[in-house]
């Protein structure tokens, strides 16, 4: 048979479009090479928090004189933790492959590639069968990036991300390349669980991509807790467990070593199986796409981390949303507000922002007013957060006061950080958000006495 829609790759993205699409009553394929859910799912955000609350819940325990609470010889299992963190994935696995149980959806378990195409169809071939379809969704997603640092190779002291999930036993001691938002999340579990934890990261400070003013409230509490932060600080080689670094400052040279050297420096879209459409438009190595998710081919569509565009999760949900519905036109073509996607670190504390830095809106010559407030001024955060003061940070646009952005660290920002989404997303100025009632005693009300 002929299926209106084929799409290559089963996370976010592609379990998302496959579900709207078949729900339609439109005849859809999914290919997905390992298991449903993608590297989110699977090796990726939800393995990840499932063990980061494990790791908090212990740390909670061992920092409960604060509030009041002894405990007294706590312990942890970490391979508990990871039992767990494997049946929550099992469970929601399980959950997605029933959301695709329907009549019109067909799921294929293995590697696919493109055969050929033209404008009325698309071959793929996977598991020595060849499947047609009217329209191609590609969601292949994203790899972890290896860079070419000398002796990174084939050394069994090197873990990425995967390897840390899916390791039965914590290291003694481990280094990290890389302070961006993996690299500080793994941060996070391993410092919180005891384990002698150093950062290593090139650009001036860990997390570069945030507000500043955030990120230094987070970058001084983890010193201070004894996580060995080196930024500006490059890596040159790595022998064994050993890992040769260059100030990029002093020019001094310094040798670390830990049981472990985790690598995570970024992710690069996934091409593979892809080589037949070669006349496919690239940016950098990720396919281009308009605001429709459409790539310069008539019936390809691309989502996910595979358009370079944002790599997340909920971006790639939003734009199978958005792909489908210009598809199947029976909804009002809608685009996506990229300015208004919201972006979580699951340190602790949480950092959590939207929109616009101070620092951007400078450099696109916007003049903005910037309000700022410790998240103190919340009683809930008070009563929660015994020794924290966080931080709540408004980019105002100076002439017609609407909400360009908003940051905050401290916890649970990453809860009601939707709140600050939704008003930069619709532009409302200060006056017409101060007119949104939050609920008291919340954290979220911070975002009303900031304005």
């Amino acid at each position: 048979m002929k299926y209106f829609l084929a799409i290559i790759g089963g996370g976010p993205a592609g379990y998302t479009a496959a579900e709207k699409a078949s729900k339609a009553g439109k005849d859809v394929v999914l290919f997905e090479q390992n298991a449903v859910g993608g590297t989110c799912l699977n090796v990726g955000c939800i393995p990840t928090k499932s063990l980061l609350y494990g790791a908090k819940q212990y740390y909670n325990a061992t920092h409960a004189a604060k509030y009041g609470v002894t405990a007294e010889n706590v312990t942890f299992d970490f391979a508990a933790m990871q039992k767990r963190k494997t049946i929550v994935v099992r469970k929601l696995v399980a959950g997605i492959k029933q959301r695709l149980n329907n009549e019109h959806c067909t799921l294929v378990s293995g590697f696919a590639k493109v055969e050929s195409r033209t404008n009325d169809c698309v071959t793929i071939s996977c598991n020595d069968q060849i499947f047609e379809a009217e329209n191609l969704m590609i969601c292949t997603g994203s790899t972890n990036f290896v860079p070419p640092i000398p002796g990174i190779k084939e050394n069994d002291y090197v873990w990425d991300s995967t390897d840390a999930l899916n390791a039965t036993e914590l290291p003694k001691s481990i280094i990290i390349v890389g302070g961006g938002v993996i690299g500080m999340e793994f941060a996070t579990l391993y410092h919180e669980l005891g384990i002698p934890v150093t950062v290593i990261e090139a650009l001036p400070s860990i997390l570069p991509n945030l507000d500043p003013e955030v990120v230094t409230v987070l970058a001084d509490k983890y010193r201070k807790a004894g996580i060995n932060i080196l930024t500006s600080t490059k890596v040159e080689s790595i022998n064994g467990n050993e890992v040769i670094v260059k100030s990029q400052i002093t020019n001094d040279q310094l040798q670390i070593s830990a049981e472990r050297i985790l690598v995570s420096v970024g992710r690069r879209a996934n091409l593979n199986g892809l080589e037949a459409l070669n006349d496919i438009e690239l940016n950098r190595g990720a396919i281009v796409i308009d605001d429709f998710c459409k790539t310069n081919l008539p019936n390809v569509y691309a989502c996910g981390d595979v358009t370079g565009k944002i790599m997340l999760a909920h971006v790639a949900a939003r734009q199978a949303e958005v792909a489908i519905g210009r598809m199947l036109k029976t909804i009002p073509l809608q685009r996506i507000a990229y300015n208004a996607i919201p972006s979580v670190v699951y340190t602790n504390p949480e950092i959590a922002s939207v929109g616009i830095t101070e620092a951007q809106a400078e450099s696109m010559s916007i003049p903005v007013e910037v309000r700022r407030l410790p998240m103190t001024f919340s009683g809930r955060f008070m009563a929660e957060n015994e020794g924290e003061t966080g931080l709540c940070k408004m980019i105002i646009d100076a002439k017609n006061h609407s909400v360009l952005g908003v940051h905050m660290i401290g916890n649970p920002c990453s809860e009601f950080i939707p709140a600050a989404s939704f008003a930069v997303r619709m532009g409302y100025t200060t006056a017409e958000f101060q007119q949104v009632v939050f609920p008291h005693p919340t954290v979220s009300e911070i975002l009303h006495e900031i304005l």
